[in-house]
């Protein structure tokens, strides 16, 4: 690996805290557009704007979707900001890129009533499980948490009698949500009922020194949907997350506000909502308003 690469992830590790996900894909991308730049006798780090040019265009050649083109470019452009910023390039070559069209991807959601059913069924799931299950879904939907940040909660993250939660997201970001009463309850109940050796995690794994694996809470929210009468097919944990900013914003939440309680760091991101709620109203138009109907 290129040292100019190298340095630039062990930078998004330590200041930004980014996952070792986030790292091998970014890793990745700069590698291979290392390799283009090396046949044509060039450096990744100290590429011009027109090789970039030409690397877009060749990526566009190939017919890669606009989402895979715009992470690529959002990546080399991370990492020639970086090299800016050191002091190992006096310019930015990607400044003059043009980022490519998306098309509007509209997030899935869960109505409210099929929310409801979900968390009847994991009620009504008996033993330890079910405390788990229902404790997990009320957080979900109470508080718009991504499932990362659910999973690696500590029994120390809930403290008894406090309406609030404290929650560290994406690079390590720490934010404050409220608690709902329902998801207060339910965390008690199973603060209550955890086994002496379960380990520091509220939601802990097979192995108690560790959380609950994605996939291990992916098939309880299965097992649950299947209860609840839904397709377990079509329902996922960041379905929750969707589902309560959809119901937030249609019962009139501001988005400021909605761009913080998700801990969104730009608020286009929460803006998608807008969206989601726009094609809900117009749905209710054609089907309800009298002068709609042919």
């Amino acid at each position: 690996m290129h040292g100019e690469i190298e340095a630039f992830l062990e930078m998004l590790a330590a200041e930004r805290g980014a996952r070792p996900n986030t790292l091998a894909a970014y890793g990745t991308d700069l590698e291979h557009f290392a390799r283009f730049a090396a046949f044509r006798g060039a450096d990744a780090a100290t590429a011009d704007a027109e090789l970039l040019a030409g690397y877009f265009g060749a990526l566009a050649a190939r017919g890669l979707s606009a989402r895979t083109v715009a992470r690529k470019l959002s990546c080399l452009r991370q990492f020639h900001r970086f090299l800016l910023a050191e002091g190992w390039r006096t310019e930015d070559p990607t400044r003059h890129l043009d980022r490519p069209r998306l098309p509007a991807h509209l997030p899935k959601f869960l109505t409210e009533a099929e929310v409801e059913a979900l968390l009847g069924a994991a009620g009504q799931r008996p033993g330890y499980s079910g405390l788990v299950a229902k404790a997990a879904l009320e957080l979900l939907y109470s508080t718009g948490l991504r499932i990362s940040e659910l999973l690696s909660l500590t029994r120390g993250a809930v403290i008894a009698g406090s309406p609030v939660l404290v929650v560290r997201g994406k690079g390590g970001k720490e934010r404050m949500v409220p608690l709902s009463a329902a998801a207060a309850a339910a965390t008690a109940a199973l603060s209550a009922a955890r086994p002496p050796a379960a380990g520091r995690f509220l939601f802990p794994g097979r192995d108690p020194r560790r959380p609950m694996t994605r996939q291990g809470f992916a098939r309880l929210l299965k097992q649950v949907a299947l209860a609840a009468g839904l397709d377990p097919e079509c329902v996922w944990p960041h379905l929750l997350r969707h589902s309560f900013a959809s119901h937030m914003l249609a019962r009139g939440a501001d988005l400021r506000s909605l761009q913080v309680l998700l801990g969104h760091a730009d608020i286009a991101t929460t803006e998608i909502y807008t969206l989601v709620l726009s094609e809900r109203l117009a749905r209710l138009l054609a089907e309800h308003h009298p002068l709609a109907r042919a």
